[in-house]
């Protein structure tokens, strides 16, 4: 257990050293808004959605992380702004994450193509416990207590898209660096970018690919690339790759579920569910059963049906 524990404890104090303090999603192209606020409004419906996380499977205090989505829009005076919201907890062994951040995005049509600028406030919450293993039960650099701090948090993030053919994109988090100095620690600024394109194979195959780069310009940058098949609308199946860390595989399973009117209203609505196993790259492949990713989502909308204007005619009095 111990073994086990401290194995866990190098591989996070590794990714503190490299400031990545956000959280990793293997199917992130599902959620970008989490950490890009433009993409709020993007579907032009209301999605609800949760991820689950559970990184390195087999240690002791393995990192888990729960996230959940709310994805909307409104319309006003012609132009259309997005609304978010997300909340996000990440448990590492003793330290633990809660995060809540508000998207507001305004949407600039250009010919075919949409320009979108977001804003994301939001609050960044740390704890760290007291469970801690040690040699020296007096050592005064070990905190007998459980530390917890908050600090304002604000992201930034513009969006180029056409519908659902291709997007392109970059955002900035963690713009305020808080400073959590009960716990001597600074967020890092985070900066990503993004892209995807949607290629028909035929009329029954979609070919799906994505690209993120991530870095905070002090730490080497991190890349993911995945790749995905789309079958008639509904079974999909791919594989994603971060070099030097993992590749994981995934499949997926999405449906529109149909529109239904009932006087002037349409309800309208699909779902979508999407499992990835990361197969471990990194030098603790030998201790870890890799990582399960496994997410839902739930769009709706609601339409207003035209009045159809019917016009007398004295001819058929």
């Amino acid at each position: 257990m111990k073994k086990s524990f401290l194995l866990l404890a190098a591989a996070i104090l590794s990714i503190a050293a490299q400031g990545q303090q956000d959280p990793q999603f293997t199917q992130w192209m599902f959620d970008r808004q989490s950490f890009n606020p433009a993409a709020a409004g993007m579907k032009r419906m209301h999605c609800i959605q949760g991820f689950h996380r559970n990184q390195w499977d087999g240690f002791d205090r393995a990192p888990k992380t729960y996230l959940f989505n709310y994805n909307g829009y409104m319309t006003a005076q012609n132009k259309l702004f997005g609304l978010g919201a997300t909340f996000f907890t990440e448990v590492l062994g003793q330290e633990q994450n809660n995060v809540v951040r508000l998207s507001g995005a305004y949407h600039h049509q250009i010919d075919d193509n949409t320009l979108s600028i977001g804003i994301q406030p939001g609050i960044y919450s740390k704890r760290l416990g007291n469970d801690w293993v040690f040699i020296d039960p007096d050592d005064a650099a070990i905190p007998d207590q459980a530390i917890a701090q908050t600090g304002f948090d604000l992201s930034l993030g513009i969006m180029f898209y056409n519908s659902d053919r291709w997007y392109a994109g970059a955002s900035a988090t963690h713009l305020t660096g808080a400073n959590l100095d009960d716990l001597n620690i600074q967020l890092a600024r985070h900066f990503y970018f993004m892209g995807g394109y949607n290629h028909d194979l035929n009329s029954d195959l979609t070919l799906r690919t994505n690209a993120l780069v991530k870095s905070d310009f002090n730490a080497p940058v991190a890349l993911d690339i995945n790749a995905n098949v789309l079958w008639s609308q509904t079974l999909w199946g791919g594989l994603a790759f971060r070099p030097g860390d993992a590749i994981a595989p995934m499949v997926g399973f999405q449906r529109d579920l149909g529109c239904k009117t009932q006087g002037r209203k349409t309800f309208c609505q699909s779902f979508m569910i999407g499992y990835s196993y990361d197969i471990t790259l990194s030098e603790i492949r030998d201790y870890s059963a890799g990582s399960h990713e496994l997410f839902v989502t739930w769009c709706f909308n609601f339409s207003k049906t035209p009045v159809k204007a019917r016009y007398g005619n004295p001819r058929f009095l």
